[in-house]
């Protein structure tokens, strides 16, 4: 038992509660060939170009440079954002449950820290009904910062006037994890809802 109880749930969404991943398109694109898909996000449209339009980038702007960069790549290029809805498979089911027994309890305050672009953003708010159930939202992409740089949890923190020490971090990523315990949070590094659902009742949130 915690000497201070938890008051306030964070919750990451893409990997958490949102499955997210460009394969999905991808393997159409490219007929589910694998050497090609892998090729081409390892190369072209990589995790770290990606991780820019999270931190604010335009996605105009990405997609200008991609293509300068790489000319005869265009066609593929531009599908990631005209067809980035396709790379949104749907909610990540177990953790949305948890989510919801979670609010249902009515005793922690729930938010979400998400590295996310601003532009697209927009199409979750209207695909998923659970991200109501937060009672405030920090998009990285909005913010022009992101995970796992201090100031994106700093922001969280000044904008809900939370205490970081009864705030419960959960996130996908570990170095997120790490950068949130570094902030004073307690961080749960989440690999599936099982191991989530574990952890919570370790914590006595979930019983």
């Amino acid at each position: 038992m915690r000497d201070q109880p938890i008051e306030n749930i964070i919750f990451d969404l893409g990997g958490v509660l949102v499955d997210w991943d460009p394969k999905y398109l991808y393997n159409k694109v490219f007929n589910y060939d694998q050497e090609k898909l892998n090729w081409f996000l390892e190369n072209i449209c990589t995790n770290d170009w990606n991780v820019e339009q999270d931190a604010g980038r335009s996605l105009a702007e990405a997609t200008n440079l991609l293509i300068e960069k790489h000319p005869e790549q265009e066609l593929y290029i531009r599908m990631f954002y005209d067809r980035w809805e396709e790379m949104l498979k749907g909610e990540i089911h177990g953790t949305v449950e948890i989510l919801e027994q979670i609010k249902q309890k009515d005793q922690k305050q729930l938010y979400a820290l998400t590295n996310w672009s601003a532009e697209t953003f927009p199409i979750a708010l209207e695909r998923f009904d659970f991200l109501e159930l937060f009672k405030g939202i920090v998009v990285s992409g909005t913010e022009k910062t992101r995970k796992p740089f201090d100031d994106i949890y700093q922001i969280l923190l000044r904008r809900y006037n939370l205490t970081a020490s009864a705030s419960l971090f959960i996130d996908d990523n570990r170095e997120n994890v790490e950068a949130a315990r570094r902030n004073g949070l307690i961080g749960i590094h989440f690999q599936d809802p099982n191991q989530l659902r574990s952890e919570l009742e370790k914590l006595e949130i979930l019983i």
